[in-house]
């Protein structure tokens, strides 16, 4: 079984509820449809409904009706909503009447419903930008407790087998947060232990990665990676955790035994973790194009319930697979 058929079938063994905010995008209704019928999830969608009608009669969608559609002019629960956003947020400046015209839009509306618990996550971004889709999400979701960023995580699998868990690893922070300092770099390194978890299904062994192998060169850029080794190390005492560690070092056995002999991450690492966004970034796309592997994601982390981001170029596939994926996050939360 592949990645992706491996999460469905999780996703099927227990479904959860997740909001799709932009029920009017012809590519997310059209997921949505297969999610449906896969039994994936249970959605609500958000949308002016008579263009979701016209959209479902153009399609010949069949499986729409079995969603929770909610219009963001007639919302069922529009009072509960408002008095959580002004609870939450009334210092802000968020009034009843400021409450009110936020949640006209779908990208608030979606995020309130996540933190009211009416549904356990959320999948936009076909139609919007990620600070568009994270501003809500942010205000009122909020992140994890002990996590104060949002990282972006991609499942990279390639046909060598040699490499981190038969062929599998997971890169972050590839799609979020430039230029982490240390502390953040500790919080996406034990946030990125939770999603190799959840999503790709094994133990994490992560390696805080540098040009630098155990003080084999010296320069604060490096002093970074040490200390949010320590600190991540201190998070999550019951996660392996090493560094700093060149990448042939993390990756290689016979590197590893040279460069850090005695590490129980060094030459068998699943998880890398990047210094930088800037590093990540062109990582996983030299692996993903050079090496020919699978990148899949990013998957956001670090958020107190999942919401995930699409990119505008996204594919129905790409729409279904990512909420798969959002619902195992709720499973594992």
């Amino acid at each position: 079984m592949d990645f992706v058929s491996s999460i469905k079938a999780k996703a099927k063994q227990a479904p959860k509820r997740i909001v799709l905010p932009e029920g009017t995008e012809a590519r997310t209704l059209q997921a949505a449809d297969r999610i449906i019928e896969e039994g994936l999830a249970e959605l609500t969608i958000i949308g002016n409904i008579d263009e979701i009608n016209k959209l479902v009669a153009q399609y010949n969608l069949k499986n729409i009706e079995k969603a929770t559609l909610v219009d963001p002019q007639n919302i069922p629960n529009k009072q509960k909503y408002i008095d959580l956003m002004v609870e939450l947020r009334g210092k802000k400046g968020v009034t009843p009447e400021v409450a009110e015209k936020q949640l006209q839009d779908p990208l608030y509306l979606g995020a309130i419903m996540v933190k009211a618990g009416d549904v356990d996550g959320e999948v936009g971004g076909a139609d919007n930008a990620t600070g568009d889709l994270l501003r809500p999400a942010l205000q009122y979701v909020k992140t994890l407790p002990g996590i104060s960023v949002v990282s972006g995580a991609f499942i990279m699998i390639t046909e060598d087998k040699q490499f981190g868990e038969n062929g599998m690893m997971v890169f972050a922070d590839c799609a979020v947060l430039p230029n982490p300092n240390a502390q953040e770099l500790a919080q996406i390194a034990v946030a990125t232990a939770g999603t190799a978890r959840a999503i790709a299904g094994f133990e994490p062994r992560i390696a805080m990665l540098s040009f630098s192998t155990k003080g084999s060169a010296k320069h604060e850029m490096v002093d970074k990676v040490v200390e949010a080794t320590k600190i991540a190390q201190e998070m999550a005492p019951d996660t392996q955790i090493d560094g700093e560690l060149q990448s042939d070092a993390a990756l290689i056995p016979s590197v590893a035994n040279k460069k850090a002999p005695g590490s129980a991450v060094a030459g068998k690492a699943n998880v890398l973790v990047f210094p930088s966004l800037e590093v990540g970034n062109i990582a996983y796309k030299l692996v993903q194009r050079i090496a020919h592997a699978e990148a899949i994601g990013p998957v956001l982390q670090g958020m107190a319930a999942p919401i995930n981001d699409l990119s505008r170029g996204c594919s129905i596939d790409d729409i279904v697979n990512l909420v798969a994926i959002t619902v195992c996050q709720a499973q594992a939360k």
